[in-house]
């Protein structure tokens, strides 16, 4: 039954209204600015809140009771007598303080508030708290108000706003559910670095994330991607390398001019506090463009014999791995320190001291950066034609080339990256109107025309006997199909979505068997 017992309260009208209009007038914004709306929404439907708590623990209410008169005395100092009949036997109230109060008070009390601190002037009003959006009202909300009544300031003024991690069920982690993670064994395990980028990648601003461990193995496998490059970098470094001065190529334009875009996006996106986009941006730049593209092209300078052309390419190699550090402190800080302190140059610093990247306009090459990128899609469309003809990587071939205006000088210089990245023997331009006798495999690209001596891909022999008995597989599972499929008792009998599964399967192998039987004729 309830039972009927004296509260405290605060009394909430003239401490709503000022908070109120903090956020009116963006001394405080939310970010996400939705949230903003959920603080309002609770602000202005506020009322007065009981703060008593019959617990063990906690701020003691400051409120003492006279045996004697029965006077009430309320006190920031502990009363040592009643100061209206002299009695010295007060009794304290044993209630304790909501602990959303005393949360309250965080901003300025660990600062040493009521005195007036170095600390608290100096740490007081902060710039940004990070917080769920299940307490914008048991925490936020108070510690507006409170501030303002007691500090005349907004303790804040940007609060960010996250979603909560949830189960692989999407459930909310609980003791009674028993579906909490513990976080170190995950550490453990994968490391805090994978953990943490794990939590931010890929999850828009104020949204739920769900926590599996195949998120953290992604994580942990993007940390030794990191290592990996990081020490192959190091280990072809040569003391300290600037930009300045260099011949830079245009795999080196086109790595500066993707990495100048990275810096001036991510570094948007964290100033928009959108972080899963910007883990998200510095995870593709890091394993595709830098490792996975510059690179694997920067081999052939660093196992060249040209000098000059080694110092440009550790150099560029040393401008854009620094900046990545950095980039990717936030999110994997213990990775990120020890490798930035074995830099050339970086004994003693620390990459959380260092400053955040900058654009650099003088090294942005817009033009060069679109004929890298015309050149990696020829790479890539080569590959594709590698892959679907099952071509052993030791295999190499000619590439014959009929260039669209303005990409000859180009391709023509591009044939290096051709026989390293897409196993290219030689490179051959041919002008528009020039006829190929031989059979050949080829592609369009926005570069222009390219093809592939077919005979230098496959032995006409092997190829054609291994797509003859592929064929033939194909053709006696359409039959099988066909036979199951005029079956009346099989249709009557199986479910509906079984004998669907059966007519799609026989669609796709009527559909591979035409495309065999192509191969096969151009084989002759």
């Amino acid at each position: 039954e309830p039972m009927v017992s004296k509260q405290w309260f605060v009394k909430m009208e003239p401490l709503a209204k000022p908070a109120i209009e903090c956020v009116e007038k963006g001394e405080t914004r939310f970010l996400p600015d939705r949230f903003g709306k959920a603080y309002m929404n609770w602000m202005r439907n506020t009322r007065d809140w009981c703060i008593s708590r019959q617990l063990w623990w906690g701020h003691r209410i400051p409120a003492w009771y006279c045996p004697d008169c029965g006077k009430v005395i309320v006190s920031m100092d502990d009363p040592t007598h009643c100061d209206h009949c002299g009695c010295a036997n007060l009794a304290q109230d044993e209630d304790v303080l909501d602990t959303w109060f005393s949360s309250a008070l965080w901003p300025f009390s660990t600062l040493g508030w009521p005195k007036q601190t170095e600390d608290l002037s100096y740490f007081f009003p902060t710039n940004t708290l990070v917080t769920g959006y299940d307490i914008i009202g048991f925490w936020v909300s108070r510690m507006i108000f409170s501030s303002l009544e007691n500090m005349g300031q907004v303790p804040f003024d940007t609060v960010v706003i996250h979603g909560l991690v949830r189960d692989a069920l999407g459930r909310k982690m609980s003791k009674s559910l028993g579906n909490g993670v513990d976080p170190l064994e995950i550490i453990d395990q994968y490391g805090a670095d994978a953990l943490r980028f794990s939590l931010v990648m890929g999850i828009s601003p104020g949204n739920d994330t769900r926590f599996s461990t195949e998120k953290v193995e992604m994580a942990r496998n993007f940390a030794n991607k990191v290592w990996n490059a990081s020490r192959f970098v190091l280990m072809n470094l040569d003391g300290e390398e600037t930009l300045e001065g260099k011949q830079l190529l245009l795999p080196d334009q086109w790595i500066l001019t993707k990495y100048n875009e990275a810096v001036a996006q991510i570094s948007a996106y964290f100033e928009d506090a959108d972080y899963g986009l910007a883990a998200q941006k510095i995870y593709d730049f890091i394993w595709s463009e830098f490792c996975d593209w510059y690179i694997e092209l920067a081999k052939g300078g660093l196992l060249g014999e040209d000098m000059e052309r080694k110092a440009a390419v550790r150099a560029v190699l040393q401008h854009v791995l620094s900046g990545l550090l950095r980039l990717l402190h936030p999110f994997m800080p213990f990775l990120t320190e020890e490798v930035y302190k074995n830099l050339p140059g970086k004994q003693n610093a620390s990459c959380m001291l260092a400053d955040w990247p900058q654009v650099n306009d003088a090294y942005t090459f817009a033009a060069q950066s679109a004929q890298m990128e015309g050149i990696m899609e020829m790479i890539r469309a080569i590959r594709n034609i590698r892959a679907n003809m099952n071509v052993q990587p030791s295999m190499r071939a000619r590439l014959m080339v009929k260039a669209n205006d303005g990409w000859q000088d180009a391709i023509a210089g591009a044939e290096i990256y051709f026989a390293r990245m897409a196993g290219v023997s030689a490179l051959e331009m041919l002008s528009a109107d020039q006829k190929i006798e031989e059979k050949t495999v080829s592609a369009v690209c926005q570069t222009g025309e390219f093809f592939i001596p077919l005979g230098e891909l496959v032995d006409f022999a092997k190829e054609k006997a291994r797509l003859t008995k592929e064929r033939n597989n194909v053709a006696n599972e359409i039959a099988r199909a066909e036979g199951k499929l005029n079956n009346q008792g099989f249709l009557s009998k199986a479910p509906a979505n079984l004998v669907a599964a059966e007519k799609e399967k026989l669609e796709k192998n009527k559909q591979m068997l035409i495309s065999l039987d192509a191969r096969i004729a151009e084989l002759g």
